[in-house]
Order: structure tokens, then sequence, then C-alpha cells
């Protein structure tokens, strides 16, 4: 059995009971796609996320750009902050995952030596 202190931060956990269904993402997604401008884009995930989720996506994109010019975990770490948890993620997503982020660096005609 969970000790007080245990149970007061077990409380304050948001859980759901079950995540997203696949016509719910699908939902999103097609939300996001109906976005035509930056300004849109900025003010609909400014309504729908927190700074901090915020925050978090911009400094995965930036990850992604940094590792996709060939920088190494250490440096990106180091030079933007990000942690080095983060940095591994997005390198796993990056060079073995389902093909996002590459997929938009290159639409975006991003210079990458790694990929």
């Amino acid at each position: 059995m969970p000790t007080a202190p245990e149970m007061r931060y077990t409380n304050l956990m948001k859980r759901r009971p079950q995540p997203a269904s696949p016509t719910e993402r699908q939902a999103l997604y097609q939300v996001l796609l109906a976005l035509k401008t930056p300004a849109e884009c900025e003010a609909f995930l400014t309504d729908l996320l927190t700074p901090a989720e915020l925050a978090a996506l911009a400094d995965r994109w930036r990850c992604a750009q940094a590792l996709a010019v060939g920088e190494t975990y250490r440096e990106v770490a180091a030079r933007t902050g990000i942690s080095l948890t983060t940095v591994t993620r997005v390198a796993r997503a990056l060079f073995g995952g389902t093909g996002g982020y590459k997929t938009l660096l290159q639409r975006l005609k991003f210079k990458t030596t790694a990929l």
C-alpha cells in the first residue's frame, strides 16, 4: 500500500481510461492538415497545448534538424540544453522510426548530411 506522500502524487496524475482511439487520432490529423498558415498553426497549437508541451515539440524539431546535419547527440544536448534522453529519443525516431522527421526535413529541403 502506498504511503501518504506517494498517494498524494498518484492522485495528482491524470489518468485516461484508454489511449485515444484510431478514430480520435485521425480526427486530430485532419484538423492539423486543415491549418493553412503559420499564424493559424500557432493559434491552434497555443490553444491545444500547454506552454511546456509546445516547447517540447519545438525542442524535438530543433533536435531533429541538428542531428540531420550530423551533430552528435552530446553536441546537440550541450548546445541546446535538450536532455540527452530526449536527443536519443529523437535520434531513434529520425534514424529508425516511421519516417515522419525524414519526410518533413526533405520536404522543407533542409540540408542533411546524416540521413
